[in-house]
């Protein structure tokens, strides 16, 4: 059976993330389909889903607008993974420390924005990356911090901050996972052994 992915997408790198997706599921043996979430309806019928960056004000206010938000909770409550990369994480977090921010409260973190500078301070490293062999190429584009981890599981720090947890059935980057052809972050989020896919929609 086919899997079914959502990508948010009402800002950011959708395609990028879509494509990702496809080639994380290829490298499993998975046949997936990617839908684009623009409105409500859509994500109870996806396994997996991508929640990609933009401005986290912008993507709050129109994921609640639309009737998404309250979908991407219920799928996070119900074991189904999940990626939020950058804004996506800020938005996901439970504290993301902007009253702008209506946050969806499915990763237990603080979140600092623009920790690392703003967009010309963008910059690539390498990462360690709990569950990956070799060091990831993250990049990073006006990426938030975590300043608070409670019961998140950390899995990649840089300069001493938390750039990369997992919280349940959630993956969260303060980077960009999907700006490089590496897809293992995607691997890591949705098709590891305890990234929570149910064997049974496979």
């Amino acid at each position: 059976m086919s899997l079914v992915a959502g990508v948010v997408a009402v800002q950011g790198d959708v395609s990028e993330h879509a494509d990702a997706i496809r080639r994380a599921g290829e490298a499993h043996g998975e046949d997936v389909t990617v839908r684009e979430v623009r409105e409500g309806g859509i994500v109870p019928d996806c396994d997996l889903l991508a929640f990609p960056g933009g401005e986290s004000t912008t993507i709050s206010r129109l994921i609640h607008d639309e009737g998404i938000a309250d979908e991407i909770v219920a799928h996070v409550d119900a074991g189904k993974p999940l990626l939020a990369t950058c804004a996506g994480l800020i938005v996901a977090s439970s504290d993301p420390r902007d009253e702008r921010v209506d946050e969806l409260g499915v990763i237990d973190v603080t979140v600092e924005r623009n920790a690392f500078g703003r967009q010309r301070d963008s910059f690539e490293a390498p990462l360690s990356v709990d569950g990956l062999e070799e060091p990831f190429p993250a990049v990073f584009i006006r990426a938030p911090a975590i300043d608070e981890v409670r019961e998140a599981e950390v899995l990649a720090e840089f300069d001493g901050r938390p750039v990369a947890v997992r919280d349940g059935p959630v993956v969260a980057t303060a980077f960009h996972p999907e700006l490089l052809p590496d897809d293992r972050i995607h691997r890591l989020a949705f098709f590891a052994e305890s990234a929570g896919v149910d064997a049974s929609v496979r």
